[in-house]
């Protein structure tokens, strides 16, 4: 099997976290402020239920389609915050509160790093609208 790149493994998450009626769905790439991964994933949900569910598809669809496993998921039983942590990409799934607390894109979008997961077709575009 080929080798599945960080952008197509957060493409895939975007897909599973919209599956599931995700809210506000981004990809923040910050593989030059960190060496931690290179995409944070970051969406809403509006009730412990849902964000659940949400990290629940994230991690049967990328298991399904790509044949990964993450290395480590905390809180998404919880349901205010779930870390979903991919090696490449770390997906968090925040309830409106908790995201509007921490607001990850703030500390880490530099204008030209976040973009927006589009359902129509299935794509990240720069939040400026532009295809990347």
């Amino acid at each position: 099997m080929e080798k599945v790149t960080s952008k197509q493994l957060a493409v895939s998450v975007c897909k599973a976290l919209a599956d599931k009626r995700g809210k506000d769905i981004v990809a923040l790439y910050v593989r030059e402020k960190t060496d931690l991964c290179d995409y944070f994933v970051i969406a809403s949900g509006s009730n412990a239920p849902q964000i659940r569910a949400m990290g629940e598809r994230v991690e049967e669809l990328v298991e399904k389609d790509l044949g990964l496993v993450p290395s480590r998921t905390e809180g998404v039983r919880d349901g205010r915050w779930a870390v979903i942590d991919y090696g490449d990409v770390i997906v968090h799934i925040f309830n409106d509160e908790t995201r509007l607390f921490y607001h990850l894109e703030r500390l880490w979008t530099d204008g030209g790093n976040l973009e927006k997961f589009n359902e129509e077709n299935g794509e990240l575009v720069p939040s400026n609208g532009q295809k990347a």
